[in-house]
């Protein structure tokens, strides 16, 4: 595997390099692992470097469409049905509140028999990983956060004595990659970002483009034009610079929370062409 890069497209970052340490260390170890998706965009949040990683280990490997509560069904079901024709077992999953953890629970002790069970669960920031480990062990065990990449590094979670959870840190992708586009994929937070305006039109264009009525049915402005769409609700919110400026950083860093949060209810719908990524030469390993 190539060495990772910070998001800047520099030379990776002592923590970067750390992080992806201590998750292939994990894999290494682990008998499953269970790769933790946001149902909003799951092709965004696939990490296919981290999945042929476990694919060169032999280990099993398991989706979880997490956050299903912000997508309806039908679009639940299309994602569902693309991935497993991709040969994968996945599970939908609001672990927040629980649902759909016992299916994947019963699956796993179903699977491996008297076996132990050592799940890594792994993934980008920002999509539920401790939040699955918490609900499956019943109690707050590992730390949650709202804040990307929150979790500083994998904690080791005994649930019984035939299932051990391990936490792992969230690993940014490997190679070019914008603050811009990390921040679309819930990545990295709002507030690190120099330029918010950028992304944030190009959110809102994809949003009026694909669900025209969300903006307007939202904030109760109209989206049509990017731009006025910010100026209207900076100025409705009442954020203004000194001077009384309309702060429009502050107005795309509230759309970008919005988007993260889930109160903007935007998701991405299966393209009409998706990229092969390896599966066809490597299948993940069935269980």
């Amino acid at each position: 595997m190539g060495r990772p890069k910070s998001i800047r497209g520099s030379r990776p970052r002592a923590g970067e390099r750390s992080s992806w340490f201590r998750v292939k260390k994990v894999i290494g170890k682990a008998n499953v692992v269970l790769e933790v998706l946001d149902s909003r965009d799951p092709l965004g949040t696939r990490n296919l470097e981290l999945e042929r990683l476990v694919r060169r280990h032999g280990k099993i490997l398991l989706l979880a469409l997490n956050k299903v509560d912000l997508v309806p069904r039908s679009v639940l079901d299309g994602w569902l049905s693309f991935l497993e024709s991709k040969g994968y077992r996945v599970f939908p999953l609001t672990a927040k509140r629980r649902s759909g953890l016992r299916l994947l629970e019963e699956y796993l002790r179903r699977a491996m028999g008297r076996r132990r069970i050592i799940l890594a669960v792994v993934g980008y920031p920002n999509v539920g990983k401790s939040t699955i480990i918490n609900a499956l062990k019943g109690r707050r065990v590992a730390e949650t956060s709202p804040t990307p990449g929150f979790t500083r590094g994998e904690k080791v979670v005994k649930v019984d004595d035939h299932l051990i959870l391990v936490d792992t840190p969230g690993v940014l992708p490997v190679g070019e990659a914008s603050p811009s586009s990390l921040v679309l994929k819930g990545f990295i937070s709002p507030e690190k970002l120099r330029d918010p305006i950028t992304p944030t039109l190009k959110l809102l264009a994809e949003v009026s483009g694909s669900m025209p009525n969300l903006l307007r049915d939202t904030y109760g402005i109209d989206g049509d034009d990017p731009y006025r769409f910010l100026e209207h609700l900076a100025s409705r919110r009442g954020l203004l610079l000194k001077g009384g400026e309309l702060n429009m950083d502050e107005a795309a860093r509230l759309i970008l929370r919005d988007w993260q949060t889930g109160r903007l209810r935007f998701y991405r719908g299966i393209p009409r062409e998706t990229p092969e990524d390896g599966e066809a030469s490597s299948k993940p390993t069935p269980v």
